[in-house]
């Protein structure tokens, strides 16, 4: 637009510069005219083609020739008209002034556009040295965006108020640069989010763009991809025309369309624009698209025919609200060419509609014109009659009163307590300026009900009406399907009845999209080089789900969950503890109390055989003691089966620490009065005499007690508690008693190791005793025994996961403790049960053999 910006500017300084304003030239274009005290401008695209021109640049161009005549612009000049003469016989809006009116064609042409505004803005004669304002006080002007732009540009310097009546391009909403220009219908940039909710609503995720190769079609797109964001919704191609775009272009956006496979295409086009393309699509025999319509052409009436509906059945869109108008009708009934107050434009409308042309028409082109009889009949079926769905006519009725209200402002004032307005300015010292100002303030309700105000963008309330194309009685026929409106709280109200809506593919609701919609237990993948639409489904990882369809991510299941194998929800995960009624649970108790009883039954034989040498020679004291504890160990692993508990967790790890603690402090004393035994022998040696039944006590007593006196600081400390474990298995609860103090732990452990090798070395000093009297092998082979199954106990205690980690220290605990019944006792049961013969002094005694030191 810079070209009109310069053109401004030199307006301007030819306005300082010259000390007179003239006219230097004039463009000769036929106009519809009456004149008035107040004039109203308008242009209108009466004919939407324009012939190409070569200029040039030597002289003059030509007069601009235009055909394709449209009957529906032509409608929107005569209720320009018909609002017009309502006002001026209205004595309360406007009295004793008149409005007059000169509108002039565009040819939906932006350089034609700029002519009919600039024709509308000067002079039509010399006026000497005085400079005049524009003769025009507003303008109703135009259909098309780009060509309102080019008139806003145009106009801007002059200050002169435009109302557009079909204008949706959302740049002319910008007051900065557009102050003075308004308009009736709403901008498309409540129709994009209508839009982006349709697509929504549907789930149309996949669809294709046809726009026009101009403001409104830049403008529109944007936005639309702007709002889609939100939804997801991804824009598969964008072609883009005109209605001057050479066949080839229409061909390219052909087999764009084609190619792309879309199901859903959405166009932002006028109806001249789209048009061609509409043609090139029902020739090429494209079926199966759900256009998308935009409120430029989803109502026109050239392309809602039974032939164009083979190709664009079921097509929808957004539309402005409807209105009859009966008076409107017996006007449009009225007009004759032969008639002598008709205005400019009747003959190529009486051409369109009967067929031929008047013979008082000027341009007749012999052999190509049919010249009219004067008898022909006017089919009144035509839709250029039909009064009962005007929409863009109504917007022109409402921008005409709108002016007619902000001239009413300008020109009277209200008087306190009078209800009759009192004239304050004359009409020959109305600006344009002024009418601008008091159109910002403009708020009515027409005769049919409109409220007609407009916001601080100079923009409409946005409501729309949804049409869906519906082929009734052999005609194509825009249905009303629904509505969309801004709620009085802002938020958007999209209301569709789904049942009435026929689409393109039945009544069965089109699917556009790029991939399908993502299941419930997986989630979108995006595919390298396309959009966000197009994606690969991915199954969540263990431990995540997607409850939902189309999720973009997994959700975490929280920390006590776990994903089921169908990733679409959270499960409990299993608790797990070595219990008493699973299988091993069960294996471990019977073999805990198959030892317990087995050393009870052994405790009972040496109770009973207490007096027999075998049992005396063999300390019967520390045997019993040492039997005692021996149960306790083997009932100590009752304690780690079952789910832990704060006490259990307590007592099973001080219960194993003390009862073993115990045991091999029993098995130390007997190792020493072997050893004492052994060395009494030794000539002068009186050891055993010190070493008597209250010493045996003594050692016993004293190394229980340092065990005992660690597990109470380890319980005063940092007891063991019980704990649940998440780490070492997914799936499942890990429930363990964690040892609280591993320092305490360990030091259990290695007193206990310290006491088994003490044991170890002085057995293996006895271990050549006499065989009759020798018990330190069988020690020595027991603490080999116990030292072995604790050794290998630590790297499979530490690899073992869950439950397995309680089955191994009960295993060790079972293990070590039958090495020492097996080893200490079994020799001895084996005598005195079954070789009762040798449970005697005198085989005890054996042969006196010295030892080898």
């Amino acid at each position: 637009m810079g070209m009109f910006n310069v053109l401004h500017l030199c307006f301007l300084l030819c306005t300082q510069i010259c000390s007179a304003c003239k006219l230097l030239g004039k463009f000769e274009m036929q106009d519809i005219f009456k004149e008035g005290d107040i004039m109203i401008g308008g242009i209108f695209p009466i004919f939407n083609k324009q012939e190409n021109v070569l200029v040039s640049f030597e002289k003059t161009p030509p007069r601009h020739q235009c055909k394709l005549f449209d009957l529906r612009a032509y409608r929107w000049t005569r209720i320009m008209m018909f609002a017009i003469d309502e006002i001026n016989r209205d004595d309360r809006l406007l009295p004793n002034i008149s409005l007059g009116y000169r509108m002039l064609d565009s040819c939906a042409s932006p350089t034609i556009v700029l002519r009919a505004a600039l024709t509308l803005v000067s002079g039509s004669e010399d006026k000497g040295s005085e400079c005049h304002p524009p003769p025009i006080t507003a303008l109703i002007a135009e259909s098309g965006s780009t060509q309102s732009l080019v008139v806003a540009e145009a106009l801007g310097p002059f200050e002169v108020p435009m109302i557009s009546y079909f204008s949706t391009c959302e740049c002319l909403s910008d007051k900065k640069k557009y102050p003075a220009f308004f308009r009736t219908i709403p901008s498309y940039y409540h129709e994009a989010k209508a839009l982006a909710l349709l697509a929504k609503r549907f789930g149309w995720t996949w669809i294709g763009a046809v726009l026009s190769d101009n403001e409104y079609g830049r403008y529109g797109i944007a936005r639309f991809t702007k709002e889609v964001e939100e939804v997801e919704v991804c824009i598969a191609f964008v072609g883009s025309i005109l209605r001057t775009s050479p066949q080839s272009k229409i061909l390219e956006v052909v087999e764009m369309i084609k190619k792309s496979k879309v199901k859903v295409i959405l166009a932002i086009v006028p109806e001249g624009d789209l048009y061609p393309l509409m043609l090139e699509v029902l020739k090429q025999n494209i079926t199966g698209i759900q256009w998308l319509a935009s409120s430029a052409w989803v109502t026109a009436n050239r392309p809602s025919t039974p032939e164009m509906f083979k190709s664009f059945r079921g097509t929808i869109g957004f539309v402005v609200r409807k209105i009859a108008m009966p008076k409107f009708g017996l006007l449009l009934k009225d007009i004759n060419p032969y008639q002598v107050t008709e205005s400019s434009f009747v003959s190529d409308f009486w051409e369109t509609i009967v067929g031929c042309r008047p013979s008082t028409a000027a341009n007749i082109i012999p052999n190509i014109t049919k010249i009219c009889t004067g008898n022909e009949k006017v089919d009144y079926t035509n839709n250029f009659f039909d009064v009962s769905q005007l929409r863009i006519a109504y917007n022109v009725y409402q921008g005409v009163y709108a002016i007619a209200h902000a001239l009413h402002r300008v020109v009277f004032c209200e008087m306190p307590g009078s209800y009759v307005p009192r004239k304050c300015l004359n009409v020959s010292q109305i600006t344009p300026k002024m009418v601008s100002e008091k159109l910002k303030d403009v708020r009515f309700v027409d005769q049919f009900g409109g409220e007609v105000y407009f916001d601080q963008n100079g923009d409409p309330p946005a409501t729309y009406e949804i049409i869906n194309w519906q082929l009734r009685e052999g005609a194509v026929q825009h249905i009303p399907v629904g509505h969309f409106r801004i709620s009085a709280n802002g938020k958007y109200d999209l209301v569709i009845d789904e049942d009435k809506i026929v689409w393109n593919t039945g009544n069965l609701t089109p699917k556009a999209v790029c991939s399908e919609i993502c299941p419930l237990g997986t989630r979108k993948a995006r595919i390298k080089g396309l959009p966000v639409c197009c994606f690969d489904c991915i199954p969540c990882a263990d431990g995540s789900i997607s409850n939902t369809t189309g999720a973009a991510d997994c959700i975490i299941c929280p920390i006590e969950y776990w994903s089921n194998e169908r990733k679409d929800s959270c499960i409990m995960k299993v608790t797990e503890f070595l219990s008493y009624t699973e299988t091993m649970g069960i294996v471990l108790v019977a073999l805990s109390l198959f030892g317990a009883c087995l050393t009870f039954s052994t405790l009972v034989v040496f109770i009973h055989f207490r007096e027999t040498p075998i049992v005396k020679a063999n300390n019967s004291e520390l045997s019993l003691l040492l039997l005692v504890s021996l149960i306790l160990c083997f009932l100590c692993p009752v304690t780690f089966i079952g789910e832990p508990t704060v006490w259990s967790c307590m007592l099973r790890h001080t219960a194993f620490g003390i009862i073993f603690a115990l045991c091999i402090s029993c098995v130390l004393g007997k190792t020493i009065v072997v050893v004492t035994a052994f060395r009494a022998t030794l000539p002068g040696n009186n050891m055993a005499a010190k070493f008597g039944p209250a010493q045996q006590r003594g050692i016993v007593c004293s190394c229980t007690v340092i065990q005992v006196v660690i597990c109470i600081l380890w319980l005063n400390i940092s007891p063991p508690f019980p704990n649940k474990l998440y780490e070492q298995s997914n799936k499942k609860i890990i429930l363990e008693c964690n040892t609280g103090s591993d320092a305490a732990f360990y030091s259990v452990l290695g007193y206990i190791s310290l006491l088994a090798v003490i044991c170890l070395v002085l057995a293996f000093l006895a271990r050549k005793l006499p065989d009759n009297f020798n018990e330190a092998k069988m020690i020595t082979f027991s603490m080999l025994i116990f030292c072995a199954v604790w050794i290998t106990f630590i790297p499979a205690y530490i690899s073992s996961p869950g439950k397995y980690t309680v089955a191994v220290e009960i295993f060790a605990i079972l293990s070590s403790a039958f090495g020492l019944l097996l080893c200490i006792f079994m020799p001895k049961c084996y005598i005195i049960l079954i070789k009762p013969e040798r449970n005697t002094k005198k085989h005890m005694m054996g042969k006196n053999l010295k030892p080898a030191m």
